[in-house]
């Protein structure tokens, strides 16, 4: 029966994820800055982590160029990183009172209205991820200058069976996790903790838009400061969006189509 409500009642599973009960529980001693920190910082780490571990596989192999090779895999391993983060969003939940359920919030799938909202988000915010895209290139490189690309789309090597999955199931897992990490779970608490609501957006929309730059990570400054600038427009966004409305099934709608189509292109090029 509760499952059902959650599916159809605006509010259901808000109060306990809202602003105010997460200041409460913080005043109470039940939030400390040892989750919030942890998982701010859980997809970054945890990428580089994973990517130079397979480095050092490919290096033992004799590669020419290990960093690269693993960079190509980053969807695949992208999944351990999400395991973790809900391994880590469950527990600290746990601390709290609460479950991992509750910090997603309502789901109002009764005649498809969080699709169409989220698609409704995804129209209006993509051109942002792209257009800033675009501009980063533009000031970093001058225009025509696809280099800042290449590390992306150049072509690498993945088994058809790593190609598949990302295509099927990396995504499916990949943006509800990202968007509970940061928006439900990280930047309530961390807006309880400081005090400070602008602050809390700030360390969040950096750290969200920021992960991007370790998946896949390229020692060049330029490459860094490109990813990190094409994302952090739609990053704002979608925060934006959340503070607004405090629901993130719609969010999750949205974000949806923008990784599928990463798979897409990761797929394209690893042919």
């Amino acid at each position: 029966m509760k499952s059902a409500i959650a599916c159809t009642v605006p509010g259901f599973g808000l109060q306990l994820n809202s602003f105010s009960a997460v200041a409460a529980r913080t005043a109470n001693g039940k939030i400390g800055w040892t989750g919030p920190v942890i998982l701010l910082m859980t997809r970054t780490v945890l990428a580089l982590i994973f990517q130079f571990a397979l480095a050092l596989a490919f290096r033992l192999k004799g590669s020419p160029s290990p960093m690269r090779e693993a960079g190509g895999w980053w969807m695949v391993y992208g999944t351990l990183i999400d395991l973790a983060c809900l391994s880590g969003l469950r527990y600290f939940a746990h601390t709290e009172g609460i479950r991992l359920r509750d910090l997603a919030g309502p789901i109002q799938l009764r005649w498809g209205r969080d699709f169409w909202i989220g698609l409704g988000y995804y129209l209006l915010i993509f051109p942002f991820f792209f257009g800033a895209a675009m501009g980063a290139r533009y000031f970093l490189s001058g225009p025509g200058d696809n280099t800042l690309n290449q590390y992306l789309l150049r072509v690498h090597t993945l088994p058809l069976a790593a190609s598949v999955y990302t295509l099927s199931i990396w995504w499916i897992i990949w943006s509800p996790t990202e968007e509970t990490t940061y928006q439900a779970y990280v930047l309530p608490r961390l807006r309880a903790l400081t005090g400070r609501p602008w602050l809390a957006f700030l360390i969040v929309a950096f750290f969200f838009a920021g992960q991007h730059c370790m998946m896949p990570f390229a020692a060049d400054w330029r490459y860094l400061l490109f990813r990190f600038l094409a994302f952090l427009p739609g990053c704002v966004l979608l925060m934006a969006a959340y503070l607004r409305t405090r629901r993130l099934a719609p969010l999750v709608f949205a974000h949806w189509p923008m990784d599928i189509a990463g798979a897409i292109i990761t797929a394209v090029y690893s042919s």
